[in-house]
């Protein structure tokens, strides 16, 4: 754990962001990271609030320096600011502002505490009818705001949807554009998620309200079922199933069974023909004509989440913006402080330990001298009752590690619900030393007696056994406990946890360090250890992986 106070230690876990590494930057315009929410290939998401301890908090979203000094992709983070502008609705946090400063190029926008979906059906379970209901009234309301102020989201998906103790939102339009605009991506390209992008846009790069009522359609599928209705993924062969084949019918026959009028409603929205979807509008209406105009409680333990994340940031918002500087990660080890008495006078201790000195440098003498003279006749020096530790020579008792059964077998190929789910969202200081403890041997010297006038003495070595100590890639990563599949393109704490037991296991994860971000380096990295210990080479972070990486060897 770092260093915070324990009220602020635990309202930074509530809200769901990570403690802020030393290379995170420490003013973003005119706010101050508390915490890291998330990052990408793009950047990263920082919670902050005001340096002048102005109310609320921020998601303030910082541009890696490599694109944000490039005019071309400047224009375009302007022109996704323009466009969150346009949206004016609760369900849509507000832009608070953008800037370019130092080198960071930003936007801030409200900070809604709450769980995306994604999270919520992964954490806390399928979204039961009148939760979806809910979705459908509320996410209709965002698609008519959004619809109304000329916007086309393009990205709709669970990850982009947040749940908070005010309802739904709509988040990211970083792919967003205005219909009044040229669209951002040049001829032929795509951009977006392919298990929730409509097929108009796949197949004529053709997208507008209407494709957002699609991906909004696989979105409620995937909540109340936990699977998108044209397969997980990111291949081809997801994109031609989005494209011109049915919705997997086993999925909608449990949809179905489970609610069927709110089967029939999200089968209209994943019509091919755009003209046959329902508007934003007919979906709020369906909402309210089957009962559920009013929206119902978030069901539990997702309630009981909502409300951790709330109570979290409601203490955070309530610190001192000076104490926030705890909640960065401490770039040495603490000290303890000198015993009470000491005197902190280095000079006063130069004696005392040259007196040690010599008092340590005469025993070694005093025993090389027993150990080497003579034998006696007296029985009592044929078997001494004390004999003093002499030092070892140059022989180390560290030695490498062994080559115990490693676990083997395939990772699991698909990132399943973490049972566990503890994810202790610890920020414990990682232990910057990785070599093993020098162990310094205390053997005993036995004389053995004999009947000779000059016996020849022997000795006898007897190494004492001292307790292992724990690796530093177990002591020293503490971001996260759990099992789940971890694989290229992730961000987070799974992947601070894989990168930082990398990194102390002595494997490099390229240049950026930890910093949270499974990419190329990192997926090298995993292969290059999964081949040392045996297991299938596939670059990705899955149970038997994990085990492999928490043993002692």
């Amino acid at each position: 754990m770092t260093d915070i106070p324990g009220a602020g230690d635990t309202a930074l876990r509530q809200t769901g962001a990570a403690p802020l590494l030393p290379a995170d930057p420490r003013r973003i315009g005119p706010y101050v990271p508390l915490g890291l929410l998330g990052s990408g290939g793009m950047g990263r998401v920082y919670l902050a609030r005001r340096a002048d301890d102005g109310p609320g908090l921020a998601a303030v979203k910082v541009i890696r320096p490599e694109y944000a000094e490039g005019p071309d992709f400047r224009r375009r983070f302007e022109r996704e600011a323009a466009v969150h502008g346009r949206v004016r609705t609760p369900r849509a946090p507000h832009l608070l502002g953008t800037g370019f400063d130092d080198t960071l190029l930003w936007m801030a926008s409200e900070y809604l505490p709450g769980l995306s979906l994604a999270e919520a059906v992964r954490e806390c379970g399928l979204m039961e009818p009148a939760g979806v209901w809910r979705l459908v009234a509320e996410l209709g309301e965002a698609l008519s705001a959004l619809a109304a102020a000329g916007v086309v989201h393009r990205d709709l998906k669970p990850s982009n949807v947040i749940l908070s103790p005010r309802g739904t939102h709509v988040i990211d339009f970083g792919i967003s554009h205005a219909v009044d605009s040229s669209a951002i991506t040049t001829t032929g390209n795509r951009v977006g998620t392919p298990a929730y992008m409509a097929p108009e846009y796949l197949r004529e790069g053709r997208c507008d309200a209407a494709s957002d009522v699609f991906s909004l359609g696989c979105t409620l599928v995937y909540a109340a079922t936990g699977h998108a209705p044209f397969g997980d993924g990111t291949g081809v062969d997801v994109m031609h199933r989005v494209a011109f084949e049915a919705p997997d019918a086993e999925v909608m026959a449990e949809l179905t069974e489970t609610d069927p009028a709110l089967a029939g409603l999200l089968a209209a929205c994943l019509a091919k023909d755009p003209a046959g979807r329902p508007t934003p509008r007919q979906l709020t209406d369906a909402a309210t004509a089957a009962g559920h105009g009013r929206a119902a409680n978030w069901q539990e333990p997702l309630a009981g989440r909502i409300r951790d994340r709330q109570q979290g940031c409601a203490v955070l918002e309530g610190m001192p913006v000076r104490e926030t500087g705890l909640f960065r990660t401490p770039t040495e080890p603490v000290l303890s402080p000198p015993a009470a008495g000491s005197g902190g006078n280095g000079k006063r201790r130069r004696p005392l330990l040259a007196a040690v000195a010599g008092i340590a440098v005469g025993a070694v003498a005093v025993g090389a001298f027993l150990l080497t003279r003579p034998g006696l006749d007296s029985p009592a020096a044929a078997a001494p009752t004390s004999v003093g530790s002499v030092t070892a020579s140059a022989t180390p008792t560290s030695a490498a590690p062994s080559s115990s059964a490693s676990p083997s077998g395939k990772d699991a190929g698909e990132k399943k619900k973490d049972k566990d789910k503890s994810e202790a969202q610890t920020a414990a200081a990682p232990d910057e030393s990785s070599s093993a403890p020098e162990n310094t041997p205390t053997p005993t010297a036995t004389q053995g007696g004999s009947t000779a006038p000059t016996p020849t003495p022997t000795a006898t070595v007897t190494k004492t056994a001292s307790a292992p100590a724990t690796p530093a890639w177990i002591s020293g990563c503490t971001y996260y406990s759990g099992t789940e599949l971890t694989d290229y393109g992730d961000t987070g704490q799974r992947v601070v946890q894989v990168q930082c037991m990398l990194t102390k296991r002595g494997y490099s994860v390229g240049s950026s360090g930890v910093d949270g971000e499974f990419g190329r380096d990192t997926q090298s990295a995993v292969k290059q250890f999964q081949s040392a210990k045996g297991l299938e080479v596939d670059g990705q972070v899955g149970p038997n992986t994990w085990a492999a990486l928490r043993s002692s060897t």
